[in-house]
């Protein structure tokens, strides 16, 4: 059996390439995906919708401003690396061709979805202000999930994450994470839902550039927070949620709230309301010895004016009283000087005498009964006289 060595293939492949007249400087029209720079070179690739192309472009000046989704127009030859036996397509001039067929479609997508108001701000639900339960549509492996559960566990341990794995990209993806979507609509206690993946082309976050997504997420129950990508990645979804994290760990930040920054919150707003609330009762306390003072002032001032009309008409009263006695015994004075003259003993004493038989008074002479005794009556006593047995 005949054998030849990697080195001797490898080099018989190259000298296939340089000796085709046809492969230099050919002009090549694809859609720009995966870039990268190193120092001395960029590396990229162009595809259709069958097959990708690798490049390399040594002229960093001529390819600066490409970007994921360009369509291009490529200028350069293929070139096979005998070392490391792989196959190169080496740009020497670079044409834009309008955009992708994938930015296209994008496109096409968005102006019609927008179109139907799957966009509109009066179909987006607000995201609760405080979250006990988070859904999240990824994978289960991966730094994604892994990054949303750090930093919502380093801020907040209390808050509960349930995953529904997916793929993120390739065949199948979009229907698995409308499923994911779907689920979390239903499913109880979820306070919000985050679909999220890590960055890539336009061609790894497709799945979130369909339809079958964006009517799951227009139609999901609980609000959605998307983040797929980085920052400067945008789809289709992001425009249909109900808010847009630029990375998987923002929305954890943006849902979450730091426990510590809530005890400090706590604690400041707790000493404002004790100080509020002494100051309530230092105000109270002197409203209250205020209104203490002016009803004790009012009661003094009233008691004192009743105190002194009391007086006076004490005085004026005793006064009338005075005089009314005064009056009386003036008239009862008189009375009895006017008795007094018509006192039979001081009449008596003036020389009368009252004569009286058997206790009655005798007036006239025919009165008396000479047979019987009769009582003189004088000043300073009785004599009883006369009188036959």
């Amino acid at each position: 059996m005949n054998t030849i060595t990697v080195t001797k293939f490898n080099n018989y492949v190259k000298n296939i390439f340089n000796a085709e007249e046809l492969l230099h400087n050919i002009k090549i029209v694809g859609e720009v995906f995966g870039v990268s720079v190193s120092k001395t070179a960029i590396y990229f690739s162009i595809k259709d919708e069958e097959s990708s192309l690798p490049c390399v472009c040594f002229y960093t000046q001529l390819v600066r401003d490409l970007k994921e989704g360009d369509q291009v127009v490529v200028t350069g030859s293929p070139n096979f690396y005998t070392k490391s036996g792989r196959f190169n397509f080496v740009v020497s001039a670079v044409e834009p061709f309008g955009q992708g067929l994938l930015y296209q479609k994008f496109a096409e997508l968005k102006e019609r979805l927008s179109k139907e108001g799957l966009f509109d701000q009066a179909h987006k639900k607000p995201i609760p202000a405080s979250v006990k339960r988070i859904g999240v549509v990824t994978s289960k492996e991966g730094a994604v999930i892994q990054d949303i559960k750090n930093v919502t566990w380093r801020r907040n341990p209390s808050i509960d994450i349930v995953l529904y794995d997916t793929k993120v990209q390739g065949n199948s993806a979009e229907f698995e994470i409308a499923d994911g979507i779907n689920f979390f609509s239903e499913y109880p206690d979820v306070d919000v839902v985050v679909v999220a993946r890590g960055g890539g082309s336009l061609d790894d976050l497709w799945a979130y550039n369909t339809e079958t997504v964006a009517r799951a997420t227009y139609n999901c129950k609980k609000p959605i927070v998307s983040a797929v990508g980085h920052e400067v990645d945008f789809t289709i979804i992001d425009f249909v949620s109900d808010l847009r994290a630029p990375t998987p760990s923002a929305a954890a930040e943006l849902l979450t709230s730091d426990i510590e920054n809530q005890r400090k919150v706590l604690k400041r707003e707790a000493s404002r309301l004790s100080f509020l609330l002494q100051n309530y009762v230092a105000d109270k306390n002197l409203l209250f010895n205020g209104t203490k003072n002016i009803i004790l002032q009012f009661l003094d001032s009233s008691i004192k004016e009743n105190k002194s009309r009391l007086q006076k008409l004490a005085a004026t009263l005793s006064t009338k009283l005075n005089t009314i006695l005064i009056e009386q015994d003036y008239r009862l004075k008189l009375k009895l000087a006017e008795l007094n003259k018509l006192n039979p003993l001081d009449i008596l004493r003036l020389g009368y005498a009252k004569i009286e038989q058997q206790g009655k008074s005798v007036k006239t002479k025919s009165q008396l009964d000479l047979n019987r005794p009769i009582e003189i009556n004088f000043s300073d006593g009785q004599v009883t006289v006369g009188g036959q047995k």
